[in-house]
Order: structure tokens, then C-alpha cells, then sequence
């Protein structure tokens, strides 16, 4: 109910009084009450189904499922109480959840799965849950493309199926791709030790000799992000070029020794676009051009440069409550240009040809696709492609988010599939692509 209430107030007294310290002390009031207000926003509210049981039991965790009634998808609050009498909450996590057992969801037709993801949209949008594009094709063919909400919410421009969308995170399959073709040319090798190619004014020596590309691939390199104070107090138009970002990285150190474990970093992608550069000699943007975009027809993706009027180009936003105008553009709080580790731009038809492009060997060969498609860590993660074994198959991609940025590019490998999301809203792509997921799963 609290949840569903929609009320700051009632938010505010439920963190106070049914939480335990550790909870409470977690994060901020202000921050705890957005997070539930998002939430209810994103979900357009719950309906209890269930507690979910496990064999053996989780004594640690309590599992409550729920139906959300935006996109009529499954949802779970895993609840974690503490050990007195009162049963106040110790933790809290929503996630996306497995249909029940006790629950016969008919199959569907594929001219089915395609009307229901086009009814789904079409109510999102009218609740403006959703701004952006979609596009689902079955190989080459395209079955479902689909436009709405404004790339421009200040003169009012809507967005088409051209439109181009900040990918966020999604860059990483680029880059991770062009490494695959410098490793095919034995330009490289992905055990090589960056220091080979990343010199001291970056980082130490005694750091890049213990780190190889194959660390930074999988993120298990130990290193971060430099999305960090420097960044955050600095001027954006400090930074375009590879080289811009050094004095956000020199002052780095793993968290860990590299390869035990995974832990996700930007820092790592942004030296695999240095690695790029010293091998080829040339700027990362115009590998990715020459080699990644050009190949596979991508002629609306790029780095661009948020100073320029670029065309056709979506501008991210975020809800505020506060203000008057009821949301904050993003231009003042992400990269004036995006690079190796994310931040450009594309279009669902281009992330379609990026996709076929691999599928077809115009990109790199069978046996790199396999590299790059293989769960290297145990962490769902190959080579800067999220690797997925579930209810579809075998499903690679990635997605990338940031406030007004949202995407998600699904490849569906058993099943022929290829599904792009892209939304200039906070999470306005992440659910779409995990509901077309779930309604996908019951094509057969």
C-alpha cells in the first residue's frame, strides 16, 4: 500500500518506522522516498499475487510477487527483516520477476506477441511512461517499428523512428567489438598487459602490468569509474577526445586484484579506446566510424558533440517534481561527447544493422562471436556484451542508462529474434525491452 499511495508523507513514515537503522541510514529520506516514487510511477501501481517458496528454503529473504499494472508484467519485493519481534525492514530490492508456477499464460502467435507489444507501448506513451522508439525484426525483416513521445520537450518536436538516442552504456559493444577485430589482425592479443599500449601518464606501470585487455573486456580489472568528483565539479567541455579523460583516471586504483572478481567500470572501456588508438594510430572515433559504423550501415550513430546542432537528435530528461516545467534536461549532468565506455548515439534501425552486421560476419569472425558471446566471469558478461541463458535461449546484448538516457539492445540468438529500445526518459527502455522479453517467451 505504501508503495501504491503515491504519497511522499506515508513513504516518509513507513522508512521510520518499519525500517531498522542500517535501512533507515542506507540513504537519505529524500532519496528513499524517490526511489518508492519511481517505482510506483514506473509500475502504475501493484496487485499482490504471492509469497514465493524456494527448496531449500531462504531464511534469509522473503520474496513477495506482484503484478504491475503499466505493463501487466510480474514484479518481486525481496524483503529482508531483521530479528526482533517488530520484523522491521533490513533490506529492500524490486526486481523483475519469473511468471509463477500456478500461473498458465497461453502461448502466442508471433502476429500476437507483435499486437500486444504495440498495445503496451501505445498505453505506456498516453501514461508518458514512455518516450522513444522501438523496433523488433525477426532476421532482416522488420515487424514492429514504433515512434512516440518528443525528442525535444522545449519546442515541442517529436521524435521518429530516425530519431537518435544517447545508448549510454551500449557503446561498450563497440569498443569491444573493434578489439576483436585488432585481435583477429594479431595486433593485439587479449592477454597482452596494457601496459603495451597505456602509458605511465595514465596509470602506473605496476598497475597496467598486472592488467590485461582481457581484464578490461570482463570487467575484472579492479578499476572504477571516472565518473567522479573531478568529473562532477569539472567543465564538460573539458572532455571529447580520449586523451581529455587521463586526469579522471591517473589517480585510480583497482579495488581488487585484477581477475577476481567482476565489478563494472567505465574506467576499463575508456582504456580499451586508448589501447585502440595506439595500435592503429588513429582516433577512436574514427576506428569505430571506418570500421564498426561503415560496415554495418550505421550511418545515423556517432560520438556527437552535444555543442553542435546535430539533427534529429533526442534530448534526455528526468522527472522533477519540484519544478514547474516537471522535468530537467540532461544536458548539464552527462558528456559533452560520448567515447569507448558510452555516451554516443544511434538509432533502433542502426542498433537492427549493428546486430546483423555481427550475425552475418561483416563485423568479425564465428569464431570472435563466440569470444565475445561467452559468459567469461560467471557475472552474465562476456566481452563487452551482456550474455544471457534463459526462458528465450540464449540472449546477448547490452543496455545503458543514465538520468534522461535510457536502451537496451537484445540480440536473441536460439531464437532469431532482434529487439532495440531507445528512450530519452530514466528507465523508459529497460521495462519495455524486459516486458517484450516476457511476451516473447510465450511465442513458440
Amino acid at each position: 500500500s505504501t508503495v501504491n499511495s503515491n504519497d511522499p508523507d506515508q513513504i516518509s513514515r513507513f522508512i521510520k518506522e518499519e525500517s531498522t537503522e542500517k535501512f533507515k541510514n542506507f540513504a537519505p529520506v529524500k532519496e528513499h522516498i524517490n526511489v518508492f516514487l519511481n517505482f510506483s510511477r514506473q509500475t502504475g501501481g501493484l496487485d499482490f499475487h504471492s509469497i514465493r517458496t524456494y527448496v531449500p528454503e531462504r531464511k534469509e529473504e522473503t520474496v513477495v510477487i506482484l503484478k504491475d499494472r503499466n505493463f501487466d508484467s510480474w514484479r518481486a519485493f525481496v524483503i529482508k527483516f531483521d530479528k526482533s519481534e517488530n520484523y522491521l525492514i533490513d533490506g529492500l530490492r524490486f526486481s523483475i520477476a519469473r511468471t509463477p508456477s500456478n500461473v498458465n499464460e497461453p502461448n502466442l502467435s508471433e502476429k500476437q506477441f507483435i499486437q500486444m507489444t504495440k498495445e503496451i507501448i501505445q498505453q505506456i506513451y498516453k501514461r508518458d511512461i514512455f518516450s522513444g522508439t522501438v523496433l523488433i525484426a525477426r532476421g532482416e525483416e522488420l515487424l514492429l517499428e514504433y515512434a512516440c513521445g518528443e525528442a525535444s520537450k522545449r519546442f515541442h518536436v517529436p521524435s521518429n523512428i530516425d530519431t537518435k538516442f544517447n545508448l549510454g552504456s551500449m557503446n561498450k559493444m563497440f569498443t569491444a567489438t573493434a578489439i576483436a577485430q585488432l585481435a583477429e589482425k594479431g595486433l593485439l592479443s587479449y592477454q597482452d598487459p596494457i601496459s603495451k599500449y597505456v602509458d605511465e601518464s595514465w596509470l602506473p606501470k605496476e598497475i597496467t602490468s598486472k592488467i590485461t585487455i582481457h581484464h578490461l573486456l570482463t570487467h575484472t580489472s579492479g578499476l572504477g569509474s571516472y565518473f567522479n568528483e573531478t568529473y562532477s565539479k569539472g567543465s564538460r567541455q573539458l572532455y571529447r577526445t580520449v586523451e581529455d579523460f587521463r586526469p579522471l583516471v591517473k589517480e585510480e586504483k583497482p579495488a581488487f586484484e585484477p581477475g577476481k572478481r567482476f565489478r563494472y567500470s567505465n574506467t576499463g572501456m575508456l582504456l580499451l579506446g586508448v589501447v585502440i588508438e595506439s595500435v592503429t594510430g588513429q582516433s577512436y572515433f574514427d576506428y569505430i566510424r571506418k570500421n564498426i559504423y561503415e560496415p554495418a550501415g550505421m550511418k545515423n550513430s556517432d560520438s556527437y558533440e552535444m555543442d553542435y546542432p546535430v539533427g534529429n537528435l533526442a534530448i534526455g530528461y528526468s522527472l522533477d517534481r519540484k519544478s514547474e516545467y516537471g522535468w530537467q534536461n540532461n544536458l548539464f549532468k552527462h558528456v559533452i561527447k560520448g567515447g569507448p565506455a558510452g555516451g554516443g548515439f544511434s538509432t533502433v534501425g542502426d542498433l537492427h544493422g549493428f546486430a546483423r552486421a555481427l550475425q552475418t560476419g561483416k563485423l568479425v569472425s564465428v569464431d570472435s562471436l563466440k569470444t565475445l558471446w561467452k559468459d567469461h566471469s560467471g557475472e552474465n558478461y562476456g566481452y563487452g556484451f551482456r550474455v544471457v541463458q534463459g526462458p528465450n535461449g540464449k540472449v546477448v546484448g547490452h543496455g545503458g542508462g543514465f538520468p534522461g538516457i535510457n536502451g537496451q539492445l537484445d540480440i536473441y540468438l536460439d531464437k532469431g529474434y532482434i529487439v532495440a529500445v531507445l528512450s530519452n526518459y530514466d528507465h523508459g527502455a529497460s521495462p519495455v525491452a524486459q516486458k517484450i522479453s516476457q511476451l516473447l517467451a510465450r511465442v513458440k
